[in-house]
């Protein structure tokens, strides 16, 4: 675990942004197209934990990205190079533009202040989206990376951030992945080599002091 006097640096207000990736009813609602996923995320306690730092964050005058996946009724645009994908076309329950699957999952607070971001292709939240350009006109030094999968999503958003040049904080309790104990050996193996890994509480902790404008 970090210092927590490098963490409060990493976790400044103004110069951090918190991404919630696929957190969307199609994901971790109780109608999910993968069910195994989203009960996880619900008997974990991560989807609550991303709940409340989604509300901190609002309170502490921290800038929120919502990562939402989605795709064409006609799947125009979307890939096809990997089982992955070729699975979710098959999946009863489609990330279909405007549907209520690629809305912000409960209890998921969304401000008026919030922006989504959403993808037709492709496994990365960052990669051929919007999200870098925003990040760099907010002025953005740390992305905090939270929601799912710890399985394809959430590796693909810290690597890209990484590579793009940015600090990027892990609270490793605010991400799921099937099976559950697969997102451990990920964290402590994989993420901890490039990301600060910490905890909801620790976030939470440094986002309840007095805020700084952005």
């Amino acid at each position: 675990m970090p210092s927590d006097t490098r963490l409060a640096e990493q976790l400044d207000p103004a110069t951090t942004v918190l991404l919630t990736v696929e957190c969307q009813r199609g994901v971790v609602g109780p109608d999910s197209a993968l069910p195994e996923l989203a009960e996880v995320a619900r008997t974990s306690g991560a989807l609550m934990r991303i709940a409340r730092l989604v509300a901190a964050a609002h309170g502490a005058g921290v800038q929120v990205l919502h990562a939402i996946a989605e795709r064409r009724p006609d799947g125009r645009g979307a890939n096809r190079n990997a089982r992955l994908f070729r699975a979710a076309e098959r999946l009863p329950v489609r990330q279909v533009i405007g549907s209520t699957a690629v809305r912000v999952a409960d209890p998921i607070p969304v401000s008026e202040d919030d922006l989504v971001v959403r993808r037709l292709h492709g496994l990365s939240p960052l990669a051929g989206t919007d999200v870098d350009a925003l990040l760099r006109n907010f002025g953005c030094r740390t992305l905090v990376v939270t929601g799912v999968s710890a399985n394809v999503a959430i590796p693909n958003a810290v690597f890209d951030a990484v590579n793009l040049g940015y600090t990027v904080v892990v609270p490793a309790d605010a991400i799921a992945g099937v099976p559950a104990d697969y997102t451990p050996a990920l964290i402590r193996n994989t993420l901890a080599l490039v990301a600060t890994v910490t905890t909801t509480e620790a976030v939470l902790t440094n986002w309840q002091r007095p805020k700084r404008a952005r």
